[in-house]
């Protein structure tokens, strides 16, 4: 209870750094895995910013044993002198807040970092933190911990013939509660940023393990190569398009790509800093080429109908990269996911009506390809506003007619409260009803395999049976009509078995979700249920039950229970009784549950189009890379066993 003795004694004020220490959420969104790579990312970005203003060529990150972080670039190194304030100049950078050297148009024209936080952030979120400068022939390294808590002296190393800035940290224990760096997401970033920034290569070492993982990447290219990257495994309609113009002091760059599938990809960037959440670069992007695509099909006679055709229609099939160079950029956050600029939306709406319009002009061919496809896009947008249509009518009528019978419906009505747990097949659904909360957790059990809609038309997965089941069942439409605010449950499960099989139609029905209800996924609505692998069972006056999620618990089941203990590896869901499903995989208070979040969203959009794509080669390639065959997942368990000292 609130004390009722509230004075202004209680007021605290916390100066520099420990306010960072203390809300750490709001510098980096939080403390966990996001939170934690955004520490790199945060070093890394001032790197890209000198390469930026044109004077860095190289980046190098390496992730050392204990997590310690090293990140090295060739830039003009950090002044060393005394600031005017009398203390080291790198000392204000680290440990000062709103300090650095963006604030100006002169030190940097465009930068990702504008608030001068984002080092100094780092530091106080680190237990040690060395920086080290090669500028004007000398070597100079300072030490922090904890931020302020201890500031070593700003040493001079000796003489060198190299520039740049070199920068050590190892993330602080006591705010980071997990620290593991996951080189996946790190090495995505930097290959990211090596396409936005043509020309300057960026390597990752991995001196954890034995031997030592690396990889660079360096692309000529640009963000031409990156469209191609996206576009892999899909069959493209015509060459990419690349344009590049400059208007009031920002500099415009795009690249885009029409390929025979059916869905939009839309990347945007503003001073190599990804704009998830889009802003007034896209809006005036989207609604120029609406525009400019609708006047040249008129103009051609190739559209003739009285409504326009939807930028949605125009933009199927479209892959596309938008990157911006910018001066004083107004980003929504630190974590910078929006741009909010006014003059982006008229400077990107004007370079893309000049450029776009020369290009159909000088490619007619291209341009009646692109708008045909348009057109059947149309088609397709019609029959899922009907779709919605009879959703919401399915809304309306609580009766089983529209979907068949096949939903169980759960008797709460509050959305945030319940769960569409998606099952895979009628005898595990049959086990689901049984054993689920009927207060809160509705089951929808499909038949065989859904369908691949990666390689399907809208029109197409709308007259697919249980593709429309979800669609009704979740009753807020499909594709560009989906709307998250209707959706009928909080949580959509995805509970598959825990073999080859179920991780199929765990991808098939993520492709789905990803393509045509992504709001789902960005609000994080979408879980991924966990069903044990294996049941361990003892039995005898000691009986008793541990059940495993993967080979390492088996293997600590095995050493638990002792001698004779038995194994049973479950191959469905069906083979579970009601009460051995509840207590693994749909009680709360017991289950796993993977929140599916989109940390990349340029790799998604690859890894998606490799994997459910039409290049059987592709697939192969990458099955072969990262998928291990041929191992006997009971054999080293059968043997502990029989033999568990």
């Amino acid at each position: 209870m609130a004390r009722t003795d509230y004075t202004e004694k209680d007021i605290k004020v916390l100066e520099g750094l420990a306010a960072v220490r203390r809300r750490p959420g709001m510098y980096i969104g939080s403390t966990g895995s996001r939170g934690l790579h955004h520490l790199v990312y945060e070093i890394v970005d001032n790197s890209v910013d000198e390469a930026l203003a044109g004077y860095c060529s190289r980046i190098d990150v390496r992730l050392d044993p204990g997590e310690v972080v090293t990140i090295k670039d060739d830039g003009r190194g950090i002044p060393t002198g005394t600031h005017e304030s009398g203390i080291p100049t790198t000392e204000v950078i680290f440990t000062k807040l709103h300090a650095g050297g963006k604030f100006d148009s002169e030190s940097y024209k465009v930068s990702g970092g504008l608030h001068g936080v984002g080092a100094s952030v780092v530091n106080a979120l680190s237990d040690f933190f060395e920086v080290e400068s090669r500028r004007d022939s000398v070597i100079h390294r300072q030490r922090f911990e904890r931020g302020d808590e201890t500031i070593g002296p700003l040493e001079r190393l000796g003489p060198t013939s190299t520039c740049g800035t070199t920068i050590r940290f190892h993330p602080d224990p006591l705010i980071f509660k997990t620290i593991h760096f996951d080189r996946t997401l790190i090495a995505r970033r930097l290959q990211e940023l090596a396409y936005l920034s043509a020309g300057v290569k960026m390597t990752l070492t991995d001196a954890r393990e034995t031997p030592q993982w690396r990889e660079a990447w360096c692309y000529e290219g640009g963000i031409v190569a990156f469209t191609e990257y996206m576009n892999e495994g899909r069959v493209p309609v015509h060459e990419p398009l690349f344009f590049q113009d400059a208007e009031s002091g920002i500099e415009v760059a795009c690249a885009l790509q029409y390929h025979d599938g059916y869905n939009e990809s839309l990347m945007s960037f503003v001073n190599c800093i990804h704009t998830a959440e889009g802003g007034q670069h896209e809006t005036g992007f989207r609604s120029a080429h609406t525009r400019v695509m609708n006047e040249y099909a008129r103009r051609y006679g190739i559209w003739k109908r009285k409504e326009n055709l939807s930028g949605e229609d125009l933009r199927e099939g479209m892959t596309a990269v938008l990157s911006l160079r910018m001066p004083e950029t107004e980003f929504e956050g630190q974590t910078k996911t929006r741009l909010g600029n006014p003059e982006a939306r008229t400077v990107v709406d004007g370079v893309v009506t000049r450029r776009l319009s020369a290009y159909l002009e000088e490619n007619p061919d291209e341009a009646r390809k692109i708008i045909d496809k348009a057109c059947r896009a149309m088609q397709a947008r019609s029959a899922a506003r009907r779709a919605r249509e009879a959703s919401r009518k399915g809304k309306e009528n609580t009766g089983r007619s529209s979907l068949g019978g096949k939903l169980t419906r759960c008797s709460s009505r509050k959305t945030e409260e319940t769960e569409l747990i998606i099952v895979e097949g009628d005898s595990a659904g049959g086990s689901a009803k049984k054993a689920r909360d009927r207060r809160v957790q509705a089951i929808l059990p499909l038949r065989g395999k859904p369908l691949n809609t990666e390689r399907a038309p809208l029109t197409k997965v709308l007259q697919n049976r249980e593709m429309l089941t979800i669609i009704q069942a979740l009753g807020a439409g499909v594709g560009a009509d989906f709307n998250l605010d209707e959706t009928r449950y909080g949580k959509v499960v995805i509970l598959a078995d825990a073999d080859d099989d179920g991780a199929h139609i765990r991808c098939l029905l993520l492709t789905f979700l990803y393509r045509h209800m992504r709001p789902l996924i960005n609000a994080g609505r979408v879980f991924i249920a966990q069903p044990p692998l294996f049941k361990v069972e003892r039995g005898g006056k000691r009986r008793a039950t541990v059940y495993a999620w993967n080979h390492e618990e088996l293997a600590a089941a095995l050493s638990k229970l002792g001698k004779g203990a038995t194994i049973q590896r479950f191959k469905g869901l069906g083979e579970m009784a009601p009460g051995q499903l509840w207590e693994t995989t749909l009680d709360p208070a017991t289950r796993t549950l993977l929140r599916v979040q989109i940390e990349d969203a340029a790799a998604i959009e690859h890894q998606v189009s490799v994997l459910m794509g039409d290049s059987a080669s592709l697939r192969r390639e990458w099955l072969s890379k990262n998928v291990s065959f041929g191992v006997d997942p009971l054999g080293d368990a059968t043997e502990l066993a029989r033999n568990p000292e």
